[in-house]
């Protein structure tokens, strides 16, 4: 057993809530621009400290006229969005709690979610939103309000609320403790129902206030961002409480077709994003100067820039040669890669999935430092991350402040501090289950603590595969390896006691006109009637070549299938964070992996 502790920077004290950074900022610095939100026609409005400070007040003031009670439950169900961010802190302020869905959820999730959590009111924001709570409304019965953002939502709550005494937000405000239940955020989870995750105002503040002091070149005034993975998910509402807390600036994404034009427009410093959207951007560029003869040129200057990265971390550092070839390809390559994410941008944040170190070395070599970490819903989210002075690219970094990380015996990471929820909501066995005795979580991820502390996640305890012939297999080291190729999506291993390893895998299919155009086929050949082409065949095996190079005889892959679609959240083979759904797959293709077998 291996532990390692960082001791905490920031306390939070029992009186705390989250909305003091809004209360503070709007005090010490009224006229610093918080938010940025679409305005008329296509213009763009800046919302001050003090401005923002005094719409959260004034929905809040709304949301008690229609009766929320400190301590209920109000559903949030959006894009990522202004109005989002709004309703967040304002429930917080009515003393209420919010309760996140994700915008592409089914009737079946919502509904789950709306009356598990016992949600007395709901703001939505399209009219398809709207239908889908109303066809299970019978099914939440303590669902009293619903309102809608694309009908004037937030101007019908503050309208409603000019007859609420401002004085009644303040006296709500200040009975919220840093104990009491900030949000119950429902694990999209690759199994079974989502489970409410309970984390308190103390979990998120304490979380965040110990992480923005450690990380200056993100969390800091004059810092921006451009969000756009979904607010539903607890890692990008813990980028809007720390843009909140460090006084910086945010602007939200709401469709991420519009992605490159609006980071173009926004000119983020930093974003955050999860690893599938670095793996197609690096993919995209790769791809895009094959297509124009230009792929020896790519695969030198990534080369330089792998190279570059890695000697960042010896004592040496990067040689004159290698420093002359950096300034080169920084100005033919480089700074290209860079304008797609506005220009001004030095840093970004991944999580949710492994990232892998080619990758977290290419985009430092180019400019970008990714500080890769690591939690979970249940730690809020934050536990481990790269910090600027404590890089360790292939690793998630160290503990946060506050966090104590111990490795067990069968390699499994459990993780202590107050980031660590509350438990499950109205479900006493599955808390039972996750945390010991003496508070500490179960994360069911497998790692390892080097001896300086910093932490290597090697798989998921349940996902462990163990062959027929006794061989424990972790399918992460492989798929990660085989999606580095740019025309495949998705891989996923397979093989528990079975013979052999095997692997099902999907062909990214925006990057698929340009193998056809390569490969003289016409541009529209649908996938399914590639599955079996021999080039395509070969383009893949040089990917599964790849992978079986990082890991032993017996546990690399035999056989492969190429499927005839790719995975998608619709079809409920991932989660909203983009997550595969391990279970799913395997009974959605129980035919094909059972073919792989028979023989």
């Amino acid at each position: 057993m291996r532990e390692f502790s960082v001791p905490p920077i920031v306390t939070v004290g029992d009186s705390a809530n989250l909305t003091d950074p809004v209360w503070d900022n709007a005090e010490v610095a009224p006229d610093a621009v918080q938010f940025v939100r679409p305005g008329p026609e296509g213009a763009r409005v800046e919302v001050t400290c003090r401005q923002f400070r005094d719409e959260v007040v004034a929905v809040a003031r709304g949301l008690v006229a229609a009766g929320v009670q400190p301590g209920a439950r109000v559903a949030l169900m959006s894009r990522t969005r202004y109005e989002w961010t709004l309703l967040d802190y304002a429930i917080w302020a009515a003393g209420a709690v919010t309760v996140p869905i994700y915008e592409t959820s089914s009737a079946e999730q919502a509904a789950w979610i709306l009356s598990d959590s016992g949600a007395v009111a709901a703001l939505v924001e399209t009219n398809a939103h709207a239908t889908l709570v109303a066809g299970v409304r019978d099914r939440v019965p303590e669902l009293a309000n619903v309102w809608q953002f694309d009908l004037g939502a937030v101007d019908e709550l503050v309208a409603a609320g000019a007859a609420v005494d401002p004085a009644e937000i303040e006296r709500r405000r200040a009975a919220v403790r840093s104990g009491d239940l900030a949000t119950i955020i429902y694990t999209s989870g690759t199994t079974g129902r989502p489970k409410g995750c309970m984390l308190t105002h103390r979990n998120m503040y304490a979380d965040i206030a110990n992480a923005v002091p450690v990380l200056p070149n993100l969390f800091r005034e004059n810092a921006s961002t451009l969000l756009f993975l979904p607010l539903a998910h607890a890692f990008a509402r813990l980028i809007q409480i720390g843009v909140v807390q460090a006084r910086a600036t945010m602007a939200h994404c709401a469709d991420t077709k519009n992605l490159v034009a609006e980071l173009q427009a926004f000119r983020p410093t930093f974003v955050l994003s999860v690893p599938r959207v670095f793996e197609k951007v690096y993919n995209a560029a790769k791809q895009k100067a094959e297509a124009d003869g230009k792929g020896k040129i790519f695969a030198r200057a990534e080369a330089v820039a792998i190279a570059y990265s890695e000697a960042l971390e010896t004592p040496a550092g990067p040689g004159l040669a290698l420093r002359a070839q950096h300034a080169l390809f920084d100005r033919l390559v480089y700074r290209k890669l860079r304008a797609a994410l506005g220009g001004r941008c030095r840093d970004a944040i991944s999580g949710g999935a492994p990232l892998g170190a080619r990758l977290g070395h290419f985009f430092r070599g180019i400019g970008v430092t990714i500080c890769e970490g690591y939690g979970l819903t249940e730690t809020s989210p934050a536990a481990a991350a790269n910090l600027p002075d404590a890089t360790r690219i292939g690793t998630v970094g160290r503990p946060l402040p506050g966090v104590t990380i111990r490795i067990e015996d069968d390699g499994e990471i459990l993780i202590a501090g107050d980031l660590i929820f509350k438990g499950y909501w109205r479900n006493e066995v599955a808390t039972g289950e996750a945390l010991t005795d003496d508070g500490w979580f179960r994360t069911g991820d497998l790692g390892q603590l080097d001896s300086d502390g910093y932490l290597s996640i090697t798989g998921r305890k349940k996902e462990i595969i163990v062959t027929a012939g006794g061989k424990n297999v972790a399918p992460a080291v492989l798929e990660d390896q085989v999606r580095a190729h740019p025309l495949i999506s998705q891989c996923v291993v397979v093989g528990d006691r079975q013979p052999f390893i095997a692997a099902l895998v999907t062909v990214d299919e925006e990057a698929l006109p340009k193998w056809l155009e390569a490969a003289g086929l016409p541009a529209d050949t649908p996938v399914q009637q590639l599955c079996e082409h021999p080039e395509l065949r070969a383009e893949i095996q040089t990917a599964i070549d790849a992978a079986n190079q990082v890991v032993s005889k017996a546990e690399a892959i035999k056989v492969f299938r190429i499927l005839p679609r790719d995975f998608t959240e619709a079809t409920g083979e991932l989660t909203p964070s983009l997550k595969v759904k391990r279970q799913v797959v395997h009974k959605s293709y129980a035919a094909e992996i059972a073919d792989i077998y028979r023989g």
